[in-house]
């Protein structure tokens, strides 16, 4: 029995496939042009939205946001493999209509257009609303380290090159040592010969002129770090690791796990981040109010504040730090506060009543002791190591008493955070292998994001709408 044999590939045939053919109805590029087309890429601030009328005619950047929208569905960012898939991809090639766009063009133009990116990202959230993919019960608010394009090598603190500069003029010292020695005759053929030494001593001053100069420059600038490579990468650690990248930070609605917003900054903490993270939330589901979630790094009482006015719930865990905790001591979670009173019990049963006023980090804090107690307190080694206990409270820390007892009347809510957001971060890392950055530059960063959290929230979308229903949206 013979097999099923293909056409020949020299045979002429008179009525050629259509690429239309190979395109099913259900194939995502379907919706990507659809999308695209309905956008205003005026108004969402694309250049060249509107072709001039002289000069040599340019590409429309609708089709090569087109081609990007499917390049970061697809684990395809590099504008020369972009440039490739645009002459050997069928899907691409109807999506382009033929064009063929080279890999400049299309790595210009989302460089130039890096602002345009996050309103192509909004308005695709604003089709999910639509579509009612969003619970806009509770959003869960959680950062995650990329790698960007820069080494540990290329970046520096200021212990760093401190710690580089005592190094190298101790081995100065050393090389000039030696070379005296060379000269009285004294090496003993030791230190090899002076021309070698004389290389080496000079590569050392240079390199300890570079760092110098990097030290100075830090000084004057008032930042703690520099990088060679894309200057506005910074070393974060976690987890133990340091990695020089960007932290992306997402809101998450808990109904589907789509990403409602997203930024990224080049800051080492969380602290701060919730409530300027979560209220662009809110303000996208269009709600009046709403819960929001996030581990202990968020853990900010300034912040906490901030989003029960501007409508959102905060739960955030406590965490566990200060000098008593890590001195063995017990927590201040150990000693209850009676707002009647205006005082804290210890966990001895003294009451902790003198206070004493002082402003902490641009912020009144009363600090709350009681000496005579803590003299007789039979379990004070248990409690300080001091004289006596001090307890700080913050004026406006009623704020973060309330969330303790939301926390304990839902302590599921912290799994709820857990299995919510990492679903985004575990799929952009590892599903669409986008772990680090192409580009360099907190704006063009930004872009690069905003394109993958794009690309996330469609791959979800599609799985639970489908493509023609998600076509049918954008057409309504």
């Amino acid at each position: 029995m013979a097999y099923i044999e293909g056409h020949a590939r020299e045979q002429a045939l008179l009525l050629p496939a259509s690429v239309e053919d190979y395109v099913a109805a259900d194939n995502p590029v379907r919706f990507i042009d659809a999308f695209v087309d309905d956008l205003d890429l005026g108004e969402a601030g694309f250049l060249r939205s509107r072709p001039k009328a002289t000069g040599r005619p340019g590409f429309d950047p609708g089709d090569l946001l087109k081609l990007y929208l499917y390049g970061y569905l697809n684990r395809v960012r590099s504008s020369r493999r972009l440039e490739a898939e645009a002459i050997r991809n069928l899907e691409v090639i109807w999506l382009l209509r033929g064009l063929r766009p080279d890999f400049k063009t299309i790595a210009d133009f989302r460089r130039d257009n890096r602002a345009a990116f996050r309103t192509v990202f909004r308005a695709f959230v604003a089709l999910c609303r639509k579509l009612d993919l969003f619970g806009r019960e509770l959003l869960a608010v959680d950062g995650t380290r990329l790698k960007a394009v820069n080494s540990q090598t290329r970046n520096f603190t200021r212990a760093k090159l401190e710690t580089y500069l005592k190094s190298a003029d101790e081995r100065l010292e050393r090389y000039l040592t030696q070379l005296d020695d060379i000269d009285r005759g004294e090496d003993d053929g030791v230190s090899g010969p002076a021309e070698a030494l004389a290389t080496k001593i000079a590569k050392v001053r240079e390199r300890r002129e570079v760092s110098e100069a990097m030290l100075d420059q830090l000084k004057a600038s008032g930042e703690s770090q520099i990088s060679l490579t894309d200057p506005d990468a910074r070393a974060m650690v976690t987890h133990g690791k340091t990695t020089v990248g960007y932290n992306a930070q997402v809101a998450v609605d808990a109904k589907h796990k789509l990403i409602v917003e997203q930024h990224v900054t080049n800051a080492g903490s969380d602290l701060g981040l919730l409530a300027q993270t979560a209220g662009v939330a809110k303000a996208l589901l269009g709600v009046e109010r709403i819960d929001a979630v996030a581990d202990m790094g968020y853990y900010k009482g300034e912040d906490i504040e901030a989003c029960e006015e501007n409508g959102i719930t905060p739960y955030v865990a406590r965490p566990q730090r200060g000098i008593a905790v890590s001195n063995g001591h017990f927590p201040k979670e150990r000693f209850h506060y009676d707002a009647g009173e205006d005082a804290y019990r210890c966990p001895g049963g003294q009451r902790l009543d003198t206070r004493y006023n002082s402003v902490v980090r641009g912020h009144v804090t009363v600090q709350y002791s009681n000496p005579n107690a803590c003299a007789a307190c039979a379990i004070k080694a248990r409690c300080t190591g001091g004289r006596y206990r001090r307890i700080n409270r913050w004026e406006n820390e009623a704020v973060l008493d309330r969330m303790a007892e939301r926390l304990a009347a839902r302590p599921d809510i912290l799994a709820v955070r857990r299995e919510t957001v990492e679903h985004p971060f575990g799929s952009i890392k590892q599903w669409m292998n986008q772990g680090a950055f192409l580009t360099r530059g907190l704006e063009k960063v930004r872009a690069e994001f905003s394109l993958t959290a794009f690309a996330y929230n469609l791959r979800r979308a599609i799985t639970i709408i489908g493509v023609p229903g998600m076509i049918r949206a954008v057409q309504a």
